[in-house]
């Protein structure tokens, strides 16, 4: 994975490390130095100096010469969802939802031409597809990933497109770079968007944007349902207008969330506090 940087400021040590952290994954929860080295692309001595530096730092531990990640890997991700304040924010509007629907709602974020996604409330299904926060997946197969591709300008897409996956599933070709064009076009003139099957089978899903205090579309939450059980026509009669309805009320919260006052607090040596 390393050894891919060409810029003059770019640090081998920092990606070295943080390919270590991106080894481990719910099919992986622990490993060997072996495992981490052949799966980093690193040499041994390398990948145990920074195995240890990430255990000094707190962020895996050691047993038995099996290595783990630690909870404190969620501070890396949750401090960026946590700049944003959109999970406070999401978190009860997504809990009524799902208690509406009785399906899973999840929030998700485009990371180039992924979806990441960055909240969820589940409900227990018989869903092909195992979705925690960090799952990425090909935006394009994803009613979430087209509500956020059709928010892009032209050039914007076409760079986004251009990337490749790094959700490691196969890339769906059902479809002609023309055939998605005009998918997202619709997309944009309606505001929401379907994934009828198209991840996984049995995996049916509706999205719709969620905007910044400017307008901008940040985020897309989506209602994900079992094909066999709900039909498209339930999914977008009965779903759909709850979707909304929730994504416009999170949306006008967080444009408020954003234009509150911004205190910084520092502390003193003796341990007080003091406003900034």
């Amino acid at each position: 994975m390393a050894g891919r940087g060409t810029g003059p400021d770019f640090v081998e040590a920092l990606a070295r490390g943080l390919d270590v952290l991106a080894c481990f994954d719910a099919d992986h929860p622990v490993m060997s130095l072996s495992d981490v080295a052949t799966a980093a692309g690193l040499a041994r001595p390398t990948a145990r100096r920074l195995l240890l530096t990430l255990e000094e730092l707190g962020f895996v531990r050691s047993s038995a010469g099996a290595f783990r990640l630690t909870p404190k890997v969620l501070t890396l991700g949750m401090a960026y969802v946590g700049a944003l304040g959109l999970w406070e924010i999401a978190r009860p509007h997504l809990e009524t939802l799902v208690a509406q629907t009785g399906e899973s709602s999840s929030m998700a974020q485009l990371d180039g031409s992924d979806i990441v996604y960055v909240a969820r409330v589940a409900v227990p299904k018989l869903i092909t597809l195992r979705v925690e926060i960090g799952t990425r997946f090909p935006a394009a197969q994803t009613s979430q990933g087209k509500v956020l591709l059709a928010a892009l300008s032209p050039a914007e897409l076409e760079a986004t497109l251009a990337e490749p996956s790094r959700a490691g599933l196969p890339t769906y070709i059902g479809r002609s770079a023309d055939q998605l064009q005009t998918e997202l076009t619709e997309v944009r003139a309606r505001g929401w968007a379907l994934a009828d099957e198209e991840l996984a089978p049995g995996v049916r899903s509706v999205a719709v944007p969620v905007r910044d205090g400017t307008g901008a579309v940040r985020a897309a939450m989506n209602v994900t349902v079992h094909a066999a059980e709900t039909s498209t026509d339930r999914l977008l009669t009965e779903h759909l207008p709850r979707l909304l309805r929730t994504a416009g009320d999170i949306s006008a919260e967080w444009a408020l969330w954003q234009t509150r006052p911004h205190v910084e607090v520092t502390r003193r040596p003796d341990g007080s506090t003091a406003a900034g």
